[in-house]
Formats: C-alpha cells, structure tokens, sequence
C-alpha cells in the first residue's frame, strides 16, 4: 500500500468499506470516506473522516475529493441502481449521463466505465480494492470442510454457463443451480434477493448452488461479485448446499469468517475457474 497517497474511498453498503477503512488504518495511509446516502451503513463508516452526497451528486462528489487532497479512489461496496426519475442528477452528473447516453439504459458494466473515464479524467486513479487487501480475492479450491460432490459441480458448470451468458448481456453475476435446473437468475434486485426468491422454489433432493463470476469485459476495479458471511447464512436459509465464485475474480469478505460460518451450517464455498 503506497502510504504517501490518500486514498478516498467511495462507500456503498455491505462490510467492503469496513474492510478498507481498517486496512487503512492498519498500514498508517491517509484516507477519506465519500458515503453514498441511502445505500452506505453510517456505523460502518464511525470514526472516519467522513462527507455524504446523494447518488447524483456527482458534482459535489467531485469537489468534496479534490478539497480532501484524494489522489487513489476505490469503489467499495453495494450500491442500488436508481431509475433516472429517482437519480436527480447534478449538472455534472446529468453530463456523464449524457456521455453515456443509451449505456445509461444498459447494464451497470458499461455506466460504470464511462464513470470510471470521467473520474480519471478529473486526475484520480482508481483502483481495485484487493490492491489494497489482498486477501480480499477468491483463491482457487475448496475453502472448507465442505466437499462439491459430482452433482454440485454439474451446477456448477451449468451455473458458469448461465452467468456468463448473463455477462455478455451486462445484466447479472450470479445464478442458482439445482440439479441441472436454473432456479434463479440475477438482475436489478441483487444477489441477496436472487437467493431468496431461490429458497421460494426450489427442489426436493440435494440443494441448489449458488454461481458468482464476473462479466467478460468487466470493468475490474469496480464491482467485482463477492459473498461475505451474510450471504452464506441466506444460502443456508434458502436450502442451498453451496457457494462457487470464480477464483481471482470475485471478493470473499472475511474469508475466515466466512469458512467458519460454511463449516457450521455444512455448506460448501469453493473457487473455481
């Protein structure tokens, strides 16, 4: 971690945030915390120096970075996507609307990259949040006690399958598999309602897996797919016998923790290719 540069981070919800406060912390970097209002945990963010702006506040966004002296800026966390009537964007953010044009209309892939060229042109690098927590990145292998049997990994593949198709269109990260059956998809609504809506249908036998990997051509330092404790207690909640996320693309958040709590509800979490 390069001490020298502040680091702002750009907060949406989740634990991510948290992670890279206190590596921060940890190694002695100055950093500041923009939260995105609505969708970041103030809790999670105590202690911080801390501003908020409303997601269109694109503008103000900007302005509050420069006056902190931000150089490095991460993206970390969940954030929402608003409908355009919801957004009410500021002159600057009504600007990179418009230089997004239809993308705008599209998937989160490609609003992201045309947010992403406008940040860099203002003189901030991005940058992934595993440059700043390695262990942040998924490993390839199983993680705990927990084994796929032959009919996990037929999902598995199925469910890579499925997601990638998903990618191409810049719709989603992740599906749920059971038994050769596609028992969800993500769209809009996220992973967490994904494994809800999951639980609602699924079958009698061995339970379903859930499948994250990231879009081909996805935009890597931002929205990366990653699971953290809570979704490994939705998955068991929903019936699900496993988590696979794509090794050296997705983000385990507390991995530790999150072996710990596959280990005690007999899920699997495996990373794979």
């Amino acid at each position: 971690m390069n001490a020298a540069s502040k680091l702002g981070i750009v907060a949406g919800g989740g634990d991510l945030p948290g992670y890279l406060i206190e590596a921060c912390r940890s190694e002695g970097r100055p950093f500041f915390v923009l939260g995105l209002d609505g969708h970041a945990d103030a809790a999670k963010l105590a202690g911080a120096e801390t501003a908020w702006i409303r997601l269109g506040e694109g503008g103000r966004g900007i302005e509050l970075l420069h006056q902190a002296g931000v150089v490095d800026l991460v993206f970390a966390g969940r954030v929402r996507r608003p409908a355009l009537a919801e957004l009410r964007p500021d002159a600057r953010t009504a600007k990179v609307l418009a230089k997004a044009g239809l993308n705008f209309l599209g998937g989160d892939n490609a609003v992201i990259k045309t947010v992403v060229r406008e940040l860099e042109g203002e003189g901030f690098r991005v940058i992934a949040p595993e440059t700043l927590v390695a262990a942040l990145i998924a490993p390839e292998g199983v993680l705990g006690k927990e084994r796929p049997d032959d009919g996990a990994r037929a999902d598995i593949a199925r469910g890579l399958e499925v997601v990638r198709a998903l990618g191409r269109l810049d719709v989603g990260q992740a599906a749920v598999v059971q038994q050769g059956i596609v028992l969800g998809v993500e769209a809009v609504e996220g992973t967490d309602a994904l494994i809800e809506r999951a639980g609602h249908v699924r079958r009698e036998g061995p339970g379903g897996v859930l499948v994250k990997a990231s879009k081909p051509g996805q935009e890597r330092r931002v929205d990366l797919p990653a699971i953290g404790t809570a979704t490994v207690k939705r998955a068991a909640a929903a019936g699900l016998r496993g988590i696979a996320v794509e090794c050296g693309s997705a983000l385990i958040l507390g991995r530790d923790a999150v072996v710990r709590e596959a280990d005690a509800a007999g899920l699997f979490v495996v990373g794979v290719k």
